[in-house]
């Protein structure tokens, strides 16, 4: 273990030390590590060094599912059917007999666990309960899986909206942190698709369909950040560069430490903070409740959830939270509301949930757990109720929520219409149709390899996207919300360009070159 503030400085110690030739690693997909991993492979080639790369993280490559005229997908319906009908069907390695250590001939300068200050005393209490939802190493992944598949499986279709029971597999932080294999879970679960279908079970069936659809978001997060790598930044959606965001740090704060007066919403946050891990449903509405009752920024909530989540996952965060936020083709409809209060009837019926992480609701009756602002006085006095004062009032109305959502999108409808006339006002021509702009969106294009004539190549034969020597590297593709339209070749930046600090053209480059200053601090720890 080395602890260091360069990893190329890191990587070539070792490679001194043991006098090693080559380097192999596992692809990561995010523009930070392409920048990075893409720069490193330059400086080890330069040294003599070869480097290979290998997918150890996803059944297909990004670059290796297009539609029919080499565009990259927007939508996951048909990006997953189209990997459900691919030819070849994911291959999984065997593990080598045994790993040989390397000779070291020189010398490493290494680093305890200890001597990373990773926890202190006072965090040990608290830390204890992370335990809860996971168990690191590859043979508790082993575990889980097996477990999952031979009791949990069958019934997924029916439980896996059950937010206070192990209704779900639990496998995302051993994905994450590379402790199994995707291709091995995958496998797995088709082998009893294949038993069950064999044996006339549809709901086995239905069953494993949805858990692969759970595989197949994950795979689509990847392949979403890899063909519009800018989708960290902002909304995938150019529409929503124009919402006018509540960046309020109280409610934010309210939020995050559970107190906004609705008792899933509560409940879910507290059992985040406490264990690091919340179940996917309840992922969805506090985060709803983020952005569409509070108007708070989604990348925001991106970032909280990277800070406190088990299986904190970049790609998956910002699928999540653009979806949530209406700024994917294929997102939650951003006029949608969803009332907490229904929400935790349809989910936590018989309120064990928020019993469970809100104690002061403990003895609420069922009837008034999930709206207790409802309950009369003599039940909320029963029940040791104070609104208020052991629990808070709800920090907005619902319908008031839903006329500030309304306020709010009215708004971005009005500057996009002026910015769009804005634009048109400044063009030369005298008459000017933008009815194609309105619904036409700006497709990255994947080429094929045997077509490949715009794709830079790293060292590591790792596909990377890029608009050199490329006239045509962009097709449009209709749909009925426009997908990001910024052009490539502006003379200046506008106002909002350099809110996000990247332009058009940059954004749209899969290595991300523009990203990589000031990202740098991140990119080294």
């Amino acid at each position: 273990m080395i602890k260091t503030q360069s990893t190329l400085s890191a990587l070539l110690d070792c490679i001194k030390a043991t006098k090693v030739t080559k380097v192999v690693v596992n692809r990561l997909y995010d523009p930070v590590s392409l920048v990075r991993d893409h720069s490193i492979e330059e400086k080890l080639a330069e040294v003599g060094i070869s480097v290979q790369s290998y997918n150890g993280d996803l059944l297909y490559e990004p670059w290796e599912i297009y539609d029919d005229e080499g565009r990259a997908f927007s939508t996951f319906d048909a990006y997953w059917d189209k990997c459900l009908n691919m030819q070849m069907e994911p291959v999984s390695l065997l593990p080598p007999w045994r790993l040989m250590p390397a000779a070291v001939t020189g010398t490493v300068e290494r680093c305890t666990i200890e001597g990373l200050g990773l926890e202190n005393e006072l965090e040990k209490s608290s830390n204890a309960l992370l335990g809860r939802g996971y168990s690191p190493g590859w043979s508790n992944a082993d575990k889980a899986l097996t477990e999952f598949v031979e009791q949990n499986l069958f019934d997924y279709s029916k439980s896996r909206f059950k937010v206070g029971a192990s209704s779900t597999s639990l496998l995302s932080p051993y994905l994450h942190f590379g402790e199994i294999s995707v291709r091995k879970v995958f496998r797995c679960v088709r082998m009893k698709q294949i038993l069950w279908r064999r044996e006339w079970k549809s709901q086995g069936e239905e069953s494993v369909n949805l858990f692969l659809k759970a595989i197949g978001l994950r795979e689509y997060s990847r392949y979403l950040c890899f063909n519009y790598p800018f989708t960290h930044e902002r909304s995938l959606l150019s529409n929503m560069k124009y919402f006018p965001w509540n960046a309020d740090a109280n409610h934010f704060k309210v939020w995050r430490q559970g107190q906004t007066g609705y008792p899933l919403v509560d409940a879910g946050m507290r059992e985040l903070w406490a264990t690091g891990w919340i179940h996917n449903r309840i992922r969805v509405i506090v985060s709803s409740f983020a952005v569409k009752f509070l108007l708070l920024p989604w990348k925001w909530g991106m970032k909280y959830f990277w800070d406190t989540l088990l299986d904190a996952d970049l790609e998956c965060d910002i699928l999540g939270w653009q979806y949530i936020s209406g700024s994917l083709p294929d997102g939650q409809e951003l006029e949608q509301l969803d009332c907490p209060q229904i929400q935790g009837s349809k989910f936590d019926p018989e309120g064990e949930y928020v019993r469970q992480w809100l104690p002061e609701l403990a003895r609420m009756p069922i009837e008034w757990i999930h709206h207790p602002w409802d309950a009369p006085l003599t039940v909320l006095k029963a029940a040791g109720v104070e609104l208020g004062l052991n629990y808070p009032k709800p920090i907005i109305d619902i319908d008031k929520a839903r006329e500030h959502l309304r306020e709010a999108i009215f708004k971005m409808w009005e500057m996009e219409a002026a910015a769009k006339s804005a634009t048109s006002s400044q063009m030369n021509e005298d008459v000017f149709d933008n009815s194609d702009s309105v619904k036409t969106s700006a497709i990255l294009k994947v080429i094929p390899k045997e077509k490949s004539s715009c794709l830079t190549y790293s060292s590591n034969d790792q596909r990377v996207p890029s608009f050199q020597n490329c006239n045509n590297g962009l097709l449009p593709r209709k749909r009925p919300l426009p997908v990001d339209e910024e052009k490539l070749h502006m003379d200046k930046p506008n106002k909002q360009n350099k809110e996000a600090g990247t332009s058009g053209r940059e954004d749209l480059c899969s290595t991300a070159e523009s990203s990589a200053s000031k990202r740098q601090k991140s990119t080294s720890s």
